[in-house]
Formats: structure tokens, C-alpha cells, sequence
């Protein structure tokens, strides 16, 4: 055991955020997508109405959008042509 004590900082206006279900806190959802166009790889996350997963080639600033459906995929990585 060590003798220096455990610390708690409380910061005033700091709030934790709430774990999503199955996720841990902070966390978002998102997909990989490698993008052929400029030969890189992004994250796109999911958009303000949940409906569909969105974002931008970092390059070209191409746009992606793939929407959210009932059943789904368990894929997490795609690749944009």
C-alpha cells in the first residue's frame, strides 16, 4: 500500500456525460470508410436524427452518406469508390 492519499478533483460546471446502453461514456458511434478517391481513411459518425451515418472525404471533401436501415450490418469498415 502506498501512503500518499487518492485525490477526487471536482471542477465546478463539469458534468459527467451518461454511458449510452452498451457503450462506454464519451464514446460514438461510427463507421470506417477508406476512401479510393484521395487513398484515405476517415470515421464517419452518425447524424443529429440517428437516421444515417454521414461525413466528408478529408481531401477532397467528397460526401458520404449512409443511411441507417432495419436489419442492418454487423460491418464496421466500407470502402467509398
Amino acid at each position: 500500500m502506498s501512503d500518499e492519499a487518492d485525490y477526487i478533483l471536482d471542477i465546478e460546471g463539469l458534468k459527467e456525460s451518461e454511458p449510452s446502453s452498451g457503450s462506454p461514456a464519451g464514446s460514438r458511434r461510427w463507421l470506417g470508410i477508406q476512401f479510393h478517391c484521395c487513398r484515405v481513411y476517415q470515421r464517419i459518425y452518425r447524424n443529429a436524427a440517428g437516421n444515417a451515418y454521414v461525413g466528408r472525404c478529408p481531401k477532397c471533401l467528397r460526401e458520404i452518406s449512409i443511411p441507417i436501415g432495419p436489419g442492418g450490418t454487423p460491418s464496421r469498415f466500407f470502402e467509398a469508390h
